[in-house]
């Protein structure tokens, strides 16, 4: 037994003696307590309950229209997405994915990436299961020429082999790696799906020739609680559960899995509802509610302006334990980049500081003269409806990006002027209209490789104008 192995051994037997004694812990506690408990236990633990829905159905349930591919296999998905993916929010359609759910507990995979022509970005970001990004691969990180990298998990101590470019080691058993493959047009698709098949995934074993070694112990995935059913449903501890039973607690973690402890909450223990005082199920419920209230009052500060979104995503030594900012990251755009990989500015409000809403007005987004996002890659901006899901209209048109500057109509002076409305508007306006549902809607920025002035401010997105 390794010590990393040993490590966690001793920390789940110390945590199992809470298990024991819950209920009369539970009977000891506060109504407040338990609230309060409750309210930072779900506001840490759902982005682990949502990551491992989604990972669920794309690489477990083989019935499921969303399925991807098995454990350790890499899935292309050679198209971009539309009205009809409906998995998590606010998905890209500008740079179709790839996708590879790893499985590291038997050994290590060894993923090559191709040679890509310059001009065409591509990225791998690599995410373990409390949904921090510890890596990246690609055309800022790495460059287009290709190379060969080795993705280990938390307990692996082996030896690097000859060949690899960089090892990228996951804080998790199960980790994700997301890919992302520019788009220029609907025309290039072809082109798009030629790098796609030049991305390649072995076990380290196979890599190197030598026999497998013994697979790890099969594991009992659970179902899980529907993304409905994740908001309310005390059922969703039980979930955490089982996913922090596969994940190292982090050092910085130890005590806050002791307070969690107090309600059978952690990696070992059983989340008994039913064992619980009625007052304390109610207390519980309240905090789940209390969580959901900071969660809508940290995205009124972001629609003002007061917080970027881009302090939401990043590595764990970035978030530095604020769970609050991963919970909304999660809600709101789930596998999002880090800030130097793709900056999000976010429109939430229009110029008046109210909600969009495309069945009380139309709207514009007018970028000056020497104005358009400054990026190294490109840049897109995406349109999705009141659920962050993309929306169906009758050109099929989900964005705007900057591969479709040719065909867009520019302003005398030289300016972009988007149009966002519902109802088709003038001949002159049809190749700038970005079309937005007859209700409440949100637009997503994208730069791609943003340029220093994008990540220092000095470049400030537009607002937008009703007309």
């Amino acid at each position: 037994m390794n010590t990393i192995t040993i490590k966690r051994f001793v920390l789940l037997a110390a945590l199992a003696l809470f298990s024991h004694a819950q209920l009369s812990v539970a009977e000891a506690l506060t109504p407040s307590e338990a609230r309060s408990i409750a309210k930072q236990a779900y506001t840490y633990g759902f982005p682990l309950v949502d990551h491992y829905r989604v990972q669920y159905t794309y690489f477990h349930d083989r019935q499921h229209p969303e399925f991807k591919a098995p454990w350790n296999t890499l899935h292309n998905t050679a198209r971009i997405y539309t009205p009809d993916d409906k998995a998590y929010p606010t998905p890209n359609a500008d740079t179709p994915y790839s996708q590879l759910g790893a499985d590291l507990g038997s050994e290590p995979l060894v993923l090559t990436m191709p040679v890509v022509e310059d001009g065409r970005y591509y990225s791998a970001q690599f995410v373990d299961a409390y949904t921090h990004n510890f890596g990246y691969v690609g055309s800022r990180t790495t460059g287009n020429g290709g190379g060969t990298f080795l993705l280990v998990g938390p307990d692996w101590q082996g030896s690097v082999p000859p060949g690899i470019d960089r090892v990228l080691r996951s804080e998790t058993r199960f980790a994700f790696v997301f890919y992302r493959t520019q788009l220029r047009g609907a025309d290039d698709l072809e082109n798009v799906k030629k790098v796609q098949a030049g991305y390649k995934v072995q076990t380290l074993s196979a890599f190197l020739g030598q026999p497998a070694p013994a697979a790890a112990p099969a594991i009992n995935f659970p179902p899980p609680l529907s993304a409905e059913a994740e908001r309310s449903d005390l059922a969703f501890f039980k979930q955490l559960n089982f996913v922090l039973g596969l994940s190292p607690i982090h050092p910085s973690e130890q005590s806050l899995m002791q307070r969690f402890a107090k309600l059978g909450i952690g990696p070992g223990l059983s989340f008994d509802e039913q064992a619980l005082p009625v007052e304390i199920r109610e207390a519980i419920r309240a905090g789940i509610a209390d969580a959901w209230q900071d969660f809508e009052a940290l995205g009124q500060q972001v629609a003002r302006g007061e917080i970027s979104t881009s302090r939401f995503l990043g590595s764990r030594e970035f978030l530095a334990n604020n769970y609050l900012y991963r919970m909304r990251a999660t809600v709101t755009g789930l596998y999002g980049n880090d800030r130097e990989e793709t900056l999000y500015p976010p429109f939430y409000l229009d110029a008046q500081g109210q909600k969009l809403d495309a069945s009380r007005h139309r709207y514009t987004l007018r970028f000056a003269p020497g104005q358009l996002p400054p990026v190294n890659a490109f840049w897109s901006l995406t349109l999705y409806d009141a659920k962050r899901l993309l929306v169906a209209n009758p050109l099929n048109r989900y964005l705007i990006n900057s591969p479709m500057l040719g065909n867009l109509k520019r302003d005398a002076d030289g300016g972009l002027t988007l149009y966002i409305q519902h109802q088709q508007p003038a001949a002159e306006q049809l190749a700038n209209w970005l079309p937005a549902p007859d209700g409440p809607f949100y637009l997503a920025g994208r730069l791609y490789w943003p340029k220093a002035e994008a990540l220092d401010g000095r470049w400030q997105a537009p607002k937008v104008e009703r007309y």
